[in-house]
């Protein structure tokens, strides 16, 4: 009787510890968390996977020009917007701010059940400095030029002291706002700072100052961080150290080389140093989730030709010895090795987010590769209210997958989630198979592209999201007893549960010999079960 009478207050007890523990997730700021196999973004207490789009450059600079927008892109399955909002705007005078555009674009943001990514664009965008107000474009003196070859050029040296301490400012008093405007209901949920970075035109800085800097000492900061993390350095990087020497003391070109590529690290270096400079009084009023985009180089295009110092692959360690507020470094994604260079950003320590990339067919393609083979946070192309249409591809895929989130989500923790654009086979192994995967064909009619995901969500059963494969099963080991198919069920996931529609069999599975996304009629959402048979 004894444990009867105190039974009920320790479970009110209980509820009540589980309560405040719920209460404090669903307070934190957005954040990243590495979860299982997995870097996901947390919102609110759970995983969340942005769904986005990026807007044109100005189109979010007007209200009224934006009003229209918002239902579109809502109705094209977006969850996230990803939005700039530039400095010229913010303080039009020194020390005045104005945040009526921050507080409307979030008011409007919420009314269309969206979230928002902010591109702080300041000192740069696009490697330019056409975002800074005009009270820092108009004193050179106070706020100093890259030169190239001799002449000073609208970009802003990011060795001027004095600017970098403006840029902080603002970004802090926005930063601060934001917490205070949106700090409990969490729409805005990470910023970009800067976009696209880096010296167009030459291969470095040629400034007065920028000439005595690459002439001194590299900062022992860099060097000692190049040898604590020594096994971790992009292969690049670690190789032109170790050609000359791994010094730990010297010029820049002492440790780094006589060439163009060291005039990319010394840049890299400044640029890294400024901007995570910029990052860290920002999210010293409000930490939230904070990155750079990257203009992508091709291997062999000589630094200037793309922005000099932006956080190339190769680059990235020398952004993360200067310093730690910024969370992550991604790839505007444009080029056709999508997958290549999804692995390049995708490494330890450095989750994948895609903040701008093609959209249309080629996205609702390589959205899956993103988010399922490398296990991406979020998805944005670029223009996204121009393509915005009903008859958009894209909205498709963003549909699918946001029927199965709640599963991707924990399989990507799991790690037994595979995706796959298909220009060549694929084979992976799950689950103790080996999956097969191959354009679909029947009949001698193959189809002209294929892509999806696949799931290992039980024993012998998977499921598939995509259009135009399909997959064939070998036991693991292959000595082993041979493998059938039960049964395959396409259907749909609402609030999370299952429907089943029809079952699949016949020629919808090749008479048993195959799992089939067909690539007439759309995405399918397919779950097979196996078993085995000697």
């Amino acid at each position: 009787m004894k444990i009867r009478r105190f039974a009920l207050p320790i479970l009110i007890f209980l509820t009540g510890i589980e309560a405040g523990v719920l209460s404090a997730q669903q307070t934190q700021p957005p954040h990243l968390e590495k979860r299982g196999a997995a870097t996901q973004l947390i919102v609110d207490g759970k995983p969340f996977l942005m769904l986005s789009g990026e807007l044109h450059n100005s189109s979010s600079s007007s209200l009224e020009y934006m009003k229209p927008i918002w239902p579109k892109l809502e109705a094209l399955g977006l969850n996230t917007v990803v939005t700039p909002l530039s400095w010229e705007l913010i303080e039009p005078k020194e020390g005045s701010f104005d945040f009526a555009l921050v507080d409307g674009l979030i008011d409007q943001a919420r009314a269309a059940h969206e979230r928002i990514v902010f591109l702080w664009l300041a000192s740069w965008k696009n490697g330019m400095s056409s975002y800074a107000p005009v009270w820092v474009k108009s004193d050179v003196a106070r706020f100093p030029r890259v030169f190239e070859h001799g002449n000073p050029v609208e970009i802003l040296s990011p060795l001027g002291t004095a600017t970098e301490e403006a840029d902080a400012r603002a970004f802090a008093a926005l930063m601060r706002h934001i917490k205070q405007v949106d700090g409990s209901q969490h729409t805005v949920l990470m910023m970009q700072v800067e976009n696209e970075v880096g010296v167009l035109g030459d291969s470095r800085d040629h400034s007065p100052a920028a000439n005595r800097a690459f002439n001194s000492a590299v900062p022992e900061q860099l060097t000692s961080y190049l040898k604590t993390h020594y096994n971790e350095l992009y292969p690049d990087l670690r190789a032109r150290w170790d050609a000359h020497g791994d010094k730990t003391t010297g010029t820049w070109t002492a440790v780094f080389g006589d060439d163009l590529r060291t005039d990319e690290i010394f840049m890299a270096w400044n640029y890294a140093g400024y901007i995570q400079a910029v990052a860290k009084a920002g999210k010293a009023e409000y930490d939230i989730p904070m990155y750079v985009n990257t203009w992508l180089a091709g291997d062999t295009t000589p630094p200037g030709e793309f922005p000099s110092g932006c956080p190339e692959p190769w680059v990235v360690d020398v952004w993360k010895a200067a310093g730690s507020s910024l969370d992550f470094y991604s790839p505007d994604l444009y080029a056709t090795n999508f997958e290549e260079w999804c692995r390049r950003y995708h490494r330890a320590g450095n989750p994948l987010y895609m903040p701008e990339t093609r959209g249309l067919e080629a996205g609702a393609a390589n959205v899956f590769y993103a988010l399922g083979e490398e296990a991406g946070f979020g998805f944005s192309p670029f223009a996204i209210e121009s393509e915005a249409s009903a008859t958009d591809p894209l909205g498709e895929s963003y549909h699918a997958i946001e029927s199965v989130m709640p599963l991707l989500l924990e399989h990507q923790s799991a790690g037994n989630v595979h995706g796959f654009v298909l220009g060549s086979d694929v084979d992976f192994t799950m689950n103790g198979y080996t999956l097969h995967v191959t354009r679909d064909e029947i009949f001698g009619n193959r189809a002209a592209s294929g892509f999806g995901m696949i799931m290992a969500i039980g024993k012998d059963e998977f499921l598939g999201v995509g259009k135009g494969f399909r997959v064939t099963f070998t036991q693991r080991p292959e000595s082993g007893p041979k493998v059938g198919i039960a049964a395959i069920d396409e259907g749909v996931f609402k609030d999370g549960k299952w429907i089943p529609a029809r079952r699949l069999n016949g020629d919808e599975n090749d008479q048993g010999k195959a799992w089939r996304f067909d690539s007439r009629g759309g995405i399918k959402i397919e779950k097979i079960s196996l078993y085995r048979f000697q």
